[in-house]
């Protein structure tokens, strides 16, 4: 089985729309994240969502369900190559999910639902927990051990920021240290969730600041995040659930650009000083070899 979250050359990243939409818009950002992962030399997995079953209101979006959204999301696997990352909000979807999905996702608002971590993790699947929004780092222990106690092959965990007040997130560039020390994990942001403003959108829909998406994620790059997730979308002001925190198609592949430097240029900085602890020449050498893939595509 492939490793999805293993230490690469530069970090991987889960991206797609929110929500399992047409064949004709899966397809179509299948083939341009598929195209990206190829030029920017990025391991992608690509993401949606059959179901959106946290909706704020009754006749929020939710998506085609799990059996037709299966089915799509088999088709984008099929026609595009990309792996596929999807949701599972219960016990009893995982092993339908699991034989189409390569990667299953535990939603934060579920992170420590105990029978749903542990079936996640007898799917034989990887699992990406997502940290809940009132979550401290550490407390992600608990939720990782459930998985991993279910047999899962690989465990990544994602900051997807933290509740400041009523309709706000807040993201604290020092959890993901934290995270790796506290659940001995890859840990992933994502870069979408983290600027929503839950229920401040119209009829109590979350709203968010796509804006601050790129500075967040650089920060998080230099900061120590192992992998990137972005939603992302043709006409994100035209997609049925969550539209304001969507990246444009049309503008991933420059902001991924200057993420990917970022952070190789962060983890280049970070062996060199360690390196220099045993000899100058060595830190100097060690960040010549780590120049940025991405910077020599240009």
């Amino acid at each position: 089985m492939a490793q999805h979250f293993a230490a690469r050359a530069a970090p991987f990243l889960i991206a797609g729309p929110c929500v399992v939409e047409s064949d004709q818009l899966n397809l179509r950002i299948g083939a341009a994240l598929a195209e990206l992962g190829a030029k920017l030399a990025v391991h992608v997995i690509y993401k949606a969502s059959y179901d959106k079953a946290n909706r704020s209101r009754l006749a929020g979006a939710r998506g085609p369900g799990l059996e037709r959204g299966l089915e799509a999301l088999a088709r984008v696997r099929a026609d595009t190559g990309l792996p596929i990352l999807t949701d599972v909000h219960e016990a009893t979807q995982v092993s339908a999910v699991a034989q189409v999905a390569d990667v299953l996702q535990i939603p934060a608002f579920l992170c420590r639902q105990t029978d749903l971590l542990v079936a996640a993790g007898r799917g034989g699947r990887p699992v990406n927990v997502k940290k809940g929004q009132w979550m401290s780092p550490e407390g992600m222990a608990g939720a990782v051990e459930k998985v991993r106690a279910g047999g899962a092959p690989e465990v990544a965990v994602t900051e997807r920021g933290s509740f400041f007040g009523y309709g706000d997130l807040v993201v604290d560039m020092r959890s993901f240290a934290r995270l790796r020390a506290a659940c001995g994990a890859p840990v992933v942001y994502d870069a979408t969730h983290s600027v929503q403003q839950p229920g401040q959108g119209p009829d109590g829909a979350s709203g968010g600041l796509r804006e601050s998406i790129p500075p967040l994620l650089y920060a998080a790059a230099a900061a120590g995040a192992d992998g990137f997730f972005l939603e992302t979308h043709p006409d994100p002001d035209r997609a049925p659930s969550d539209g304001p925190t969507m990246i444009p198609l049309d503008r991933l592949e420059g902001i991924l650009r200057v993420a990917i430097d970022v952070w190789c240029c962060a983890r280049a900085a970070g062996t060199a000083a360690a390196r220099s602890q045993g000899g100058g020449r060595a830190a100097v050498e060690d960040r010549a070899r780590a120049v940025p893939i991405a910077r020599a595509k240009k």
